[in-house]
């Protein structure tokens, strides 16, 4: 999970430093494995070393879960479909390069590197020592989050999608004035780009709003727990997504602006998704071996 995170920072970072097609060819580069790292190569070539490595990663935790999951075979179905969906993001960050950063393309590549996030986060969530054993708070109180905490993360997913638009449309100046957009509270939609910027403005605000109402809801119901902990991040993490998101206009696309405005896209989506999945956790019955059968003492008897 946090190797996802540090690979959509990086892909932010080759995007902001204009890197994207400084390896020309896929999946070499300059026809190499190891290209010289310098400039925008070491930026682009670093990127896609990273995301070679997570494919390994996920494999590996993949191979070592099968047995230790076979009670919960959703789960192990969910990693196998985790490496079908980083296979499938590879080849687009392929045709990414090849077609010459296509709109649609690498909007789609930083879409599923998200829903990939996700995925990775309920993962993670449902395989923590005594899940299912342990609730966090009420188990009433968090049944009753789930509607408003899914819903902001679906916000957050959508939200991260339109901002994947406005990166790989150059819309980011698109409104070049803050909090007004060309000077309007609700400027003219006359191109594409203004359009996607301004949803992505009034995304913003809806979705700013689903957090902190679902933080103040968190503080009221919920005791010293880890749901009620991520609802305060999520809320605390907003409020520096704003400010990140209002710098990297008035800085003009700053390269650490924006690139850490996407880090915090991810970050609130990551706990937002785990606070989601946690809502689950007092339905689920208690698992005290997750141990494959195969694996298990038997006794004289064979039984």
């Amino acid at each position: 999970m946090v190797w996802t995170l540090g690979l959509l920072l990086l892909g932010s970072i080759v995007h902001a430093t204009e890197s994207s097609l400084a390896c020309p060819d896929w999946p070499t580069c300059f026809g190499t494995l190891m290209p010289e790292m310098e400039g925008g190569v070491f930026w682009e070539h670093l990127h896609r070393l990273v995301a070679g490595g997570l494919v390994l990663i996920f494999v590996a935790a993949t191979y070592l879960t099968y047995g230790l999951e076979a009670n919960r075979p959703w789960v192990r179905n969910s990693a196998f479909a985790g490496i079908a969906l980083l296979v499938v993001q590879s080849v687009l960050g392929g045709v990414t390069v090849l077609m010459r950063l296509p709109d649609i393309v690498s909007t789609t590549h930083l879409a599923l590197a998200f829903a990939f996030l996700a995925l990775a986060v309920v993962l993670y969530t449902v395989t923590v020592p005594g899940w299912g054993e342990r609730p966090s708070g009420s188990g009433t109180a968090l049944r009753r989050m789930r509607p408003l905490a899914g819903a902001a993360a679906l916000l957050t997913f959508a939200q991260s999608v339109l901002g994947a638009a406005v990166r790989h449309m150059d819309a980011g100046l698109a409104c070049p004035d803050v909090p007004r957009c060309l000077g309007q509270v609700v400027p003219p939609l006359v191109t594409d780009e203004v359009a996607v910027h301004f949803s992505h403005r009034v995304v913003a605000i809806l979705l700013a709003l689903a957090v902190m109402t679902l933080a103040v809801h968190a503080m009221r119901a919920l005791g010293p727990s880890v749901a009620r902990r991520l609802a305060m991040a999520a809320a605390g993490v907003v409020l520096v997504q704003v400010a990140l998101g209002v710098l990297s206009v008035t800085t003009a696309l700053a390269v650490p602006a924006v690139s850490l405005h996407t880090l915090g896209a991810a970050l609130l989506l990551a706990i937002l998704v785990a606070l989601t999945t946690l809502t689950y956790e007092a339905e689920v019955p208690a698992v005290a071996n997750r141990v494959a059968p195969a694996l298990q003492p038997t006794t004289e008897d064979g039984r």
